[in-house]
């Protein structure tokens, strides 16, 4: 199904665009919004005649933006047919890293792999895996196999999600060796190949290719302007459903991966009433849900806004990516069909991880140790970044392991491909992507100890000012992202 852009959407997103001359502002701005995802690739855009209306400019203007925005591969004009949004096809290049045990970051003394937005293990994990092991002899004569997972730990997420406000019975609670695991869990016993799957765009790069491996058409819904305060851009989001009815939408509402932005409640609200008028289920990513680092009130879950939603937890960032356990909160009634999907993939999670995180949840100084210890290098990589890089641009959020950093020029893709050489490993942002883009962005994780992380904003400063102002990245050697 074709994705329109309105015309007054266009004006609203172009907003007071420089008119100097106007034709190139216009250009400008609409090459920015395509850059980033917030016109999504494939997208109409309107006619010349609507958007002179709209704009109030000359035709003549909006033909050589349109022009210009083809030639410089922002867009494609299809005879008869419109003008499309594009990216160059350099730009779809995905530039990441796997990340082993002994790799080639993990082998360089003094690297810093930033790709992965985990860090160490929380201060007690050591601690619970010694009780664990007490733990673990009662349960020795049994097989072992727990599809549904270890009672006792889903006893406990179950309180969590009732403190939080959302009543939750133990039953609805399905156990899985990590929250992509879960993802992918929901997407195999929900959709058939060739269904749509609405997913934020930029987002968790492994949730994109996690519900493609299912089959799933994927649609993109480009999150707002990353720098300013909405997050999510509702009114696309509500057009998006409109105009292409998938039948899963995946969302991370507790502090986005990549960009760090937390739903507010009439957000959560809105957005759960336009999934119920298109019949589209939601797939609600909590695994950030725990890092909150203010003392703000965190809103409700959403699935209490949207009974029918899937939400997804995990252990990794509270306590260790080690721990490959996460979890899946279902409605009743959807419960037998994950176990039956789920077993299909493996026959259940590690027991002994499972008691190592009931040990953890059960622990009150957990959370407390953990948001302190992400707080203190949250503030220290953006002191150092306004110190060493004052022109780049980044909100400061609430909670999450990473800021998503504007660079004013250039390819961050090429920094990064340039920086390696100082030992620096960085995801750009063509990663979070769903469809290209977004090449004036970085993800930098603060997961890392702080004199880390200000050895590593050195590193880049020192590459960024040998950077040319225009650069285009062509590396293909893609290597996976981790976290």
């Amino acid at each position: 199904m074709e994705r329109i852009l309105a015309p007054d959407r266009l004006a609203t997103l172009v907003g007071d665009f420089p008119r100097t001359p106007a034709y190139r502002g216009l250009r400008q701005a609409l090459q920015e919004l395509i850059g980033d995802g917030r016109i999504p690739l494939g997208t109409r855009l309107p006619s010349e005649r609507a958007v002179t209306a709209v704009l109030g400019v000359s035709r003549n203007t909006v033909t050589r933006a349109y022009a210009d925005l083809v030639a410089a591969g922002f867009a494609t004009a299809r005879q008869g047919a419109g003008t499309y949004a594009a990216v160059p096809l350099d730009r779809r290049r995905a530039h990441d890293h796997a990340l082993h045990a002994v790799g080639v970051a993990a082998s360089q003394d003094g690297a810093v792999d930033l790709n992965c937005a985990a860090g160490g293990a929380t201060p007690g994990v050591a601690a619970a895996y010694a009780r664990a092991l007490d733990a673990l002899p009662a349960y020795l004569a049994s097989d072992g196999y727990l599809p549904s997972g270890l009672p006792a730990l889903r006893a406990l997420i179950a309180t969590h999600y009732v403190q939080r406000g959302l009543s939750t019975t133990p039953e609805q609670i399905v156990i899985t060796s990590g929250a992509l695991s879960a993802i992918a869990i929901i997407a195999r016993a929900l959709t058939r190949p060739g269904d749509r799957v609405m997913i934020e765009s930029p987002v968790y790069s492994n949730a994109i290719e996690a519900l493609r491996l299912g089959g799933a058409r994927l649609v993109s819904a480009p999150m707002a302007d990353p720098l300013g305060d909405e997050g999510w851009d509702v009114a696309a989001i509500e057009a998006t459903l409109r105009q292409t009815a998938p039948r899963l939408a995946y969302l991370i509402p507790d502090f986005q991966n990549p960009t760090g932005f937390l739903m507010g409640e009439a957000q959560r609200v809105r957005y759960a009433a336009a999934l119920r008028a298109t019949r589209t289920t939601a797939i609600v990513d909590e695994t950030l849900q725990s890092t909150c680092l203010s003392d703000t009130p965190m809103p409700t879950p959403f699935a209490l806004h949207a009974p029918d939603a899937f939400t997804v937890g995990s252990a990794s960032k509270l306590c260790w990516g080690g721990l490959r356990v996460g979890w899946i909160r279902a409605p009743r009634d959807a419960v037998d069909r994950l176990i039956a999907t789920r077993v299909q993939m493996d026959l259940g999670s590690s027991l002994f991880d499972q008691l190592v995180v009931a040990e953890m949840l059960a622990a009150d100084d957990v959370l407390a140790t953990r948001r302190e210890q992400l707080r203190q290098r949250r503030d220290a990589l953006a002191d150092a970044l306004r110190e060493h890089l004052p022109d780049w641009r980044f909100r400061l959020p609430d909670g999450g392991l990473s800021l998503w950093v504007r660079v004013p020029h250039g390819s961050a893709t090429q920094l990064a491909t340039e920086v390696e050489r100082k030992g620096v490993y960085l995801a750009p942002g063509p990663v979070f992507s769903v469809e290209g883009g977004a090449d004036t962005w970085l993800r930098i994780p603060y997961a890392k100890p702080e004199d880390t992380l200000v050895r590593a904003v050195k590193a880049m400063a020192e590459t960024w000012t040998q950077l040319p102002r225009e650069s285009t990245a062509r590396r293909g050697d893609a290597r996976r992202l981790i976290a």
